[in-house]
Protein backbone atom coordinates (compact mmCIF):
# COMPACT_ATOMS: atom_id res chain seq x y z
CA UNK A 1 0.00 0.00 0.00
CA UNK A 2 1.47 3.35 -1.05
CA UNK A 3 1.83 6.09 1.50
CA UNK A 4 0.67 8.67 -1.03
CA UNK A 5 -0.10 9.12 -4.68
CA UNK A 6 2.90 8.25 -6.87
CA UNK A 7 4.63 11.34 -8.20
CA UNK A 8 3.62 10.45 -11.77
CA UNK A 9 -0.05 10.73 -10.78
CA UNK A 10 0.56 14.06 -9.12
CA UNK A 11 2.18 15.41 -12.26
CA UNK A 12 -0.43 14.20 -14.72
CA UNK A 13 -3.55 15.11 -12.79
CA UNK A 14 -4.20 18.74 -13.63
CA UNK A 15 -5.97 19.41 -10.33
CA UNK A 16 -2.99 18.21 -8.32
CA UNK A 17 -0.16 19.70 -10.37
CA UNK A 18 2.27 21.40 -7.93
CA UNK A 19 2.96 25.10 -8.48
CA UNK A 20 6.73 24.63 -8.18
CA UNK A 21 7.50 26.97 -11.05
CA UNK A 22 6.28 29.93 -8.95
CA UNK A 23 9.18 29.72 -6.49
CA UNK A 24 12.32 31.51 -7.66
CA UNK A 25 15.58 31.89 -5.78
CA UNK A 26 17.32 35.24 -6.09
CA UNK A 27 19.84 35.04 -3.28
CA UNK A 28 19.63 35.46 0.47
CA UNK A 29 20.54 38.05 3.05
CA UNK A 30 23.91 36.42 3.70
CA UNK A 31 24.43 34.55 0.45
CA UNK A 32 25.79 36.52 -2.49
CA UNK A 33 24.58 34.90 -5.70
CA UNK A 34 26.10 35.44 -9.14
CA UNK A 35 23.70 35.46 -12.14
CA UNK A 36 24.95 32.17 -13.62
CA UNK A 37 24.41 30.27 -10.36
CA UNK A 38 20.98 31.88 -9.89
CA UNK A 39 19.97 30.71 -13.37
CA UNK A 40 21.03 27.08 -12.88
CA UNK A 41 19.34 26.92 -9.46
CA UNK A 42 16.05 28.17 -10.85
CA UNK A 43 16.12 26.06 -14.01
CA UNK A 44 16.86 22.97 -11.90
CA UNK A 45 13.89 23.76 -9.68
CA UNK A 46 11.68 24.32 -12.72
CA UNK A 47 12.79 21.11 -14.49
CA UNK A 48 12.71 19.25 -11.15
CA UNK A 49 16.23 17.92 -11.68
CA UNK A 50 18.98 17.47 -9.07
CA UNK A 51 21.63 20.18 -9.11
CA UNK A 52 25.17 18.89 -8.65
CA UNK A 53 27.58 21.46 -7.22
CA UNK A 54 31.34 21.06 -7.35
CA UNK A 55 34.07 23.29 -6.02
CA UNK A 56 36.75 23.36 -3.39
CA UNK A 57 35.70 23.41 0.27
CA UNK A 58 34.57 26.84 1.42
CA UNK A 59 32.98 27.99 -1.83
CA UNK A 60 29.45 27.94 -0.42
CA UNK A 61 28.05 24.69 -1.87
CA UNK A 62 26.39 23.57 1.34
CA UNK A 63 25.33 27.08 2.32
CA UNK A 64 23.47 27.44 -0.98
CA UNK A 65 21.02 24.73 0.09
CA UNK A 66 20.55 26.50 3.44
CA UNK A 67 19.94 29.80 1.63
CA UNK A 68 17.36 28.28 -0.74
CA UNK A 69 15.46 26.69 2.13
CA UNK A 70 15.54 29.86 4.22
CA UNK A 71 14.55 32.22 1.40
CA UNK A 72 11.74 30.06 -0.01
CA UNK A 73 10.50 29.00 3.44
CA UNK A 74 11.17 25.31 2.89
CA UNK A 75 12.35 22.65 5.32
CA UNK A 76 16.00 21.70 4.83
CA UNK A 77 16.76 17.98 5.13
CA UNK A 78 20.45 17.09 5.00
CA UNK A 79 21.91 13.70 4.13
CA UNK A 80 25.60 13.69 5.12
CA UNK A 81 27.08 10.93 2.97
CA UNK A 82 29.60 8.56 4.59
CA UNK A 83 31.97 6.25 2.76
CA UNK A 84 30.45 3.14 4.37
CA UNK A 85 26.82 4.21 3.94
CA UNK A 86 24.28 1.89 2.34
CA UNK A 87 21.42 3.38 0.36
CA UNK A 88 18.77 1.81 2.58
CA UNK A 89 20.09 3.92 5.51
CA UNK A 90 19.20 7.05 3.57
CA UNK A 91 15.72 5.70 2.82
CA UNK A 92 14.61 4.15 6.11
CA UNK A 93 15.78 2.13 9.10
CA UNK A 94 14.08 -0.89 10.62
CA UNK A 95 14.82 -0.96 14.36
CA UNK A 96 14.99 -4.72 14.90
CA UNK A 97 16.77 -4.41 18.26
CA UNK A 98 14.04 -2.28 19.84
CA UNK A 99 11.37 -4.64 18.51
CA UNK A 100 13.22 -7.62 19.96
CA UNK A 101 13.51 -5.91 23.36
CA UNK A 102 9.84 -4.93 23.30
CA UNK A 103 8.82 -8.52 22.57
CA UNK A 104 11.08 -9.85 25.36
CA UNK A 105 10.15 -7.41 28.12
CA UNK A 106 6.62 -6.42 27.13
CA UNK A 107 6.83 -2.96 28.73
CA UNK A 108 6.41 -0.85 25.60
CA UNK A 109 3.34 1.00 24.31
CA UNK A 110 4.25 -0.09 20.76
CA UNK A 111 2.46 -2.96 19.06
CA UNK A 112 5.17 -5.58 18.51
CA UNK A 113 3.10 -7.22 15.77
CA UNK A 114 3.04 -3.92 13.81
CA UNK A 115 6.39 -3.58 12.08
CA UNK A 116 5.49 -0.05 10.95
CA UNK A 117 5.96 1.06 14.56
CA UNK A 118 9.66 0.19 14.19
CA UNK A 119 10.27 1.85 10.82
CA UNK A 120 11.97 5.24 10.92
CA UNK A 121 12.43 7.32 7.79
CA UNK A 122 15.94 8.18 6.68
CA UNK A 123 16.75 11.58 5.19
CA UNK A 124 15.45 10.77 1.68
CA UNK A 125 12.37 9.17 3.21
CA UNK A 126 11.77 12.29 5.31
CA UNK A 127 11.98 14.48 2.20
CA UNK A 128 9.46 12.24 0.39
CA UNK A 129 7.04 12.28 3.33
CA UNK A 130 7.24 16.03 4.02
CA UNK A 131 3.83 17.73 3.83
CA UNK A 132 5.39 20.71 2.03
CA UNK A 133 8.06 20.72 -0.65
CA UNK A 134 11.45 20.50 1.04
CA UNK A 135 15.08 21.08 0.10
CA UNK A 136 17.04 17.81 0.17
CA UNK A 137 20.78 18.43 0.53
CA UNK A 138 22.91 15.38 -0.29
CA UNK A 139 26.28 16.49 0.99
CA UNK A 140 29.63 15.13 -0.30
CA UNK A 141 28.26 12.46 -2.62
CA UNK A 142 31.81 11.73 -3.80
CA UNK A 143 32.42 9.86 -0.54
CA UNK A 144 29.98 7.13 -1.60
CA UNK A 145 30.69 4.24 -3.96
CA UNK A 146 29.34 4.17 -7.51
CA UNK A 147 26.53 1.72 -6.72
CA UNK A 148 25.21 4.01 -3.97
CA UNK A 149 25.29 7.01 -6.30
CA UNK A 150 23.49 5.31 -9.20
CA UNK A 151 20.92 3.50 -7.02
CA UNK A 152 20.17 6.74 -5.18
CA UNK A 153 19.43 8.54 -8.43
CA UNK A 154 17.14 5.68 -9.48
CA UNK A 155 15.11 6.35 -6.34
CA UNK A 156 15.15 10.11 -6.95
CA UNK A 157 14.02 9.58 -10.57
CA UNK A 158 11.14 7.34 -9.55
CA UNK A 159 10.32 9.37 -6.43
CA UNK A 160 9.47 6.19 -4.55
CA UNK A 161 11.02 3.22 -2.79
CA UNK A 162 9.86 0.01 -1.14
CA UNK A 163 10.04 -0.96 2.51
CA UNK A 164 10.87 -4.64 2.18
CA UNK A 165 9.83 -5.61 5.71
CA UNK A 166 6.24 -4.40 5.23
CA UNK A 167 5.88 -4.67 1.43
CA UNK A 168 4.91 -1.01 1.40
CA UNK A 169 5.76 1.63 -1.19
CA UNK A 170 6.71 5.11 -0.05
CA UNK A 171 5.95 7.67 -2.77
CA UNK A 172 6.91 11.34 -2.63
CA UNK A 173 4.12 13.71 -1.69
CA UNK A 174 6.13 16.51 -3.31
CA UNK A 175 9.31 16.26 -5.37
CA UNK A 176 11.98 17.96 -3.23
CA UNK A 177 14.47 20.53 -4.45
CA UNK A 178 17.60 18.37 -4.64
CA UNK A 179 21.05 19.88 -4.12
CA UNK A 180 24.01 17.49 -4.34
CA UNK A 181 27.53 18.58 -3.41
CA UNK A 182 30.88 17.07 -4.32
CA UNK A 183 34.42 18.06 -3.35
CA UNK A 184 35.66 16.12 -6.41
CA UNK A 185 37.74 13.72 -4.33
CA UNK A 186 36.84 11.01 -6.83
CA UNK A 187 35.03 10.89 -10.15
CA UNK A 188 31.29 10.41 -10.36
CA UNK A 189 29.87 7.93 -12.87
CA UNK A 190 28.65 9.05 -16.30
CA UNK A 191 25.07 7.85 -15.62
CA UNK A 192 25.08 9.90 -12.43
CA UNK A 193 26.34 13.02 -14.19
CA UNK A 194 23.82 12.53 -16.98
CA UNK A 195 20.89 12.78 -14.58
CA UNK A 196 21.93 16.04 -12.93
CA UNK A 197 22.33 19.66 -13.84
CA UNK A 198 25.82 20.85 -12.97
CA UNK A 199 27.54 23.98 -11.73
CA UNK A 200 31.11 24.50 -10.61
CA UNK A 201 31.38 27.16 -7.90
CA UNK A 202 34.78 28.75 -8.33
CA UNK A 203 36.52 30.31 -5.37
CA UNK A 204 35.44 33.98 -5.18
CA UNK A 205 37.62 36.56 -6.87
CA UNK A 206 38.52 39.61 -4.73
CA UNK A 207 35.66 41.66 -6.24
CA UNK A 208 33.08 39.03 -5.25
CA UNK A 209 34.78 38.56 -1.87
CA UNK A 210 34.32 42.27 -1.12
CA UNK A 211 30.57 41.85 -1.69
CA UNK A 212 30.50 38.79 0.57
CA UNK A 213 32.36 40.61 3.34
CA UNK A 214 30.07 43.63 3.01
CA UNK A 215 27.04 41.36 3.45
CA UNK A 216 28.46 39.83 6.62
CA UNK A 217 29.92 43.08 7.97
CA UNK A 218 27.74 45.98 6.76
CA UNK A 219 29.50 48.53 8.96
CA UNK A 220 33.08 47.31 8.44
CA UNK A 221 35.82 49.90 8.16
CA UNK A 222 36.85 50.10 4.48
CA UNK A 223 40.59 50.00 5.29
CA UNK A 224 40.15 46.90 7.43
CA UNK A 225 38.12 45.19 4.71
CA UNK A 226 40.62 45.93 1.96
CA UNK A 227 43.70 45.07 4.02
CA UNK A 228 42.16 41.87 5.41
CA UNK A 229 41.09 40.67 1.97
CA UNK A 230 44.54 41.40 0.52
CA UNK A 231 46.24 39.55 3.39
CA UNK A 232 43.79 36.67 3.01
CA UNK A 233 44.58 36.11 -0.68
CA UNK A 234 48.29 36.40 0.07
CA UNK A 235 47.85 33.69 2.71
CA UNK A 236 46.05 31.45 0.21
CA UNK A 237 48.98 31.93 -2.15
CA UNK A 238 51.66 30.67 0.24
CA UNK A 239 53.51 27.79 -1.43
CA UNK A 240 53.02 24.35 0.05
CA UNK A 241 49.76 25.04 1.91
CA UNK A 242 47.69 21.85 2.03
CA UNK A 243 44.37 23.31 3.22
CA UNK A 244 43.95 26.82 1.95
CA UNK A 245 41.82 29.11 4.09
CA UNK A 246 38.30 29.50 2.71
CA UNK A 247 35.63 32.19 2.97
CA UNK A 248 34.54 30.87 6.37
CA UNK A 249 38.07 31.39 7.71
CA UNK A 250 38.21 34.94 6.35
CA UNK A 251 34.89 35.83 8.02
CA UNK A 252 36.01 34.36 11.34
CA UNK A 253 39.40 36.05 11.03
CA UNK A 254 37.80 39.47 10.52
CA UNK A 255 35.66 38.82 13.59
CA UNK A 256 38.81 38.03 15.56
CA UNK A 257 40.55 41.20 14.32
CA UNK A 258 37.54 43.33 15.25
CA UNK A 259 37.44 41.77 18.72
CA UNK A 260 41.09 42.71 19.46
CA UNK A 261 41.23 46.25 20.92
CA UNK A 262 44.96 46.50 20.12
CA UNK A 263 44.64 45.60 16.45
CA UNK A 264 45.19 48.27 13.79
CA UNK A 265 44.22 47.67 10.17
CA UNK A 266 47.40 49.33 8.88
CA UNK A 267 49.47 46.61 10.58
CA UNK A 268 48.30 44.14 7.93
CA UNK A 269 50.19 46.15 5.31
CA UNK A 270 53.41 45.48 7.23
CA UNK A 271 53.02 41.71 6.94
CA UNK A 272 51.52 41.24 10.39
CA UNK A 273 48.97 38.44 10.47
CA UNK A 274 47.62 37.83 13.98
CA UNK A 275 45.42 34.87 14.92
CA UNK A 276 46.92 32.51 12.35
CA UNK A 277 45.11 29.64 14.05
CA UNK A 278 41.82 31.06 12.80
CA UNK A 279 43.10 30.90 9.23
CA UNK A 280 45.15 27.69 9.18
CA UNK A 281 43.85 24.47 10.77
CA UNK A 282 46.68 22.05 10.01
CA UNK A 283 49.97 22.16 11.90
CA UNK A 284 52.30 22.16 8.84
CA UNK A 285 50.23 24.92 7.21
CA UNK A 286 50.23 26.92 10.44
CA UNK A 287 54.01 26.61 10.84
CA UNK A 288 54.66 27.51 7.20
CA UNK A 289 52.43 30.60 7.42
CA UNK A 290 54.00 31.57 10.73
CA UNK A 291 57.50 31.40 9.23
CA UNK A 292 56.46 33.42 6.17
CA UNK A 293 54.72 36.16 8.12
CA UNK A 294 57.52 36.28 10.69
CA UNK A 295 60.07 36.74 7.92
CA UNK A 296 58.03 39.65 6.47
CA UNK A 297 57.89 41.40 9.83
CA UNK A 298 61.68 41.40 10.10
CA UNK A 299 62.07 43.47 6.95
Amino acid sequence: MALSLPFQQIRHNGDLMPKHQDARFQGARKYVLDPELASIVNISMSLEMPLLLKGEPGTGKTMLAHAIADTLDMQLITLNVKSSMKLVEALYQYDTLTRLNDSRFGDSTRDVSNIDDYIKMGKIGQAFCAEKRAVLLIDEIDKADTDFQDDMLDVLDQMQFDIIETDRTISAIHRPVIIITSNAKKDLSDPFLGRCNFHHIAFPEPKMMRKIIQVHFPAIDSQLAENAISAFYAARGIDGIEKKPATRELINWIRALQADPDFKAKDLLKGSMPFLGVMFKKSPDYERAKNITGRHKRF
